[in-house]
């Protein structure tokens, strides 16, 4: 998944307010991120193979340490841990644990059967919506969808450059992941592949924080004018 992902983060916004949505999209999509570092050092493989699509022409050939459930049950106890020896915020912590965690089961989901359990433990799950467009639209969309609109109702009112560079960012996250589901083939070696797709989940990671930061700035100038 893609803007899946990002959905779980704008989800987690919601039950934990306090937490920034910077750090709860980085949470969600830290498998993503560490898979990028893994397959660039090539610690982690894929197949890149002609097809359909993008999803079409990937295989994963060993995703054990950041794909794995139990890996990303570790990785979202260590980015728990950090987030409340930071913040001494239990509710927080456990919704940071919980988007990181998502993302095993939305790549279950997504994936066809190369989701494992755990290193060195050869089975693997998954349940392939990504072989089927139409589905993949109604399902990932439809939760993208949802996301954007419980957290566009909650969010506090924004300046129009805030609200510019809200929408204009689902925007462009909508078509990448269009491109991601019905686009041509990715870069054609893991390196390109791992490098283009780490940077672009950077960017998004700082944009989530540059939303939240413009949202607080928001309520700080309307308890300031008397407005809430």
């Amino acid at each position: 998944m893609l803007v899946g992902h990002i959905a779980a983060g704008l989800a987690g916004k919601r039950m934990a307010p306090r937490v920034s949505l910077g750090t709860l999209v980085l949470a969600a999509v830290a498998a993503d991120l560490l898979w990028c570092a893994l397959l660039i050092a090539g610690i982690e493989r894929v197949e890149i193979r002609p097809g359909h699509h993008t999803q079409d022409s990937l295989r994963a050939i060993a995703i054990p340490y950041s794909h794995s459930l139990a890996m990303d049950c570790v990785w979202g106890l260590l980015f728990a841990a950090v987030f409340f020896w930071s913040r001494r915020d239990l509710r927080g912590a456990l919704i940071v644990a919980g988007a990181v965690m998502s993302h095993w089961v939305l790549d279950f989901i997504s994936h066809r059967p190369d989701m494992p359990l755990a290193p060195a433990v050869p089975s693997r799950f998954g349940l392939a919506l990504w072989d089927s467009i139409p589905w993949t639209v109604a399902i990932e969309g439809g939760f993208w969808l949802l996301a954007v609109i419980l957290y566009a109702r909650a969010r506090p009112a924004q300046q129009r450059g805030a609200r510019y560079g809200f929408y204009g960012g689902v925007a462009v996250l909508s078509l990448a992941w269009w491109n991601n589901i019905a686009g041509p083939p990715p870069a054609p070696n893991a390196v390109s592949l791992g490098s283009s797709s780490l940077v672009f989940f950077f960017l998004v990671v700082a944009w989530a924080y540059w939303i939240d930061r413009q949202g607080s700035k928001s309520s700080m100038r309307s308890i300031s004018s008397g407005r809430i």
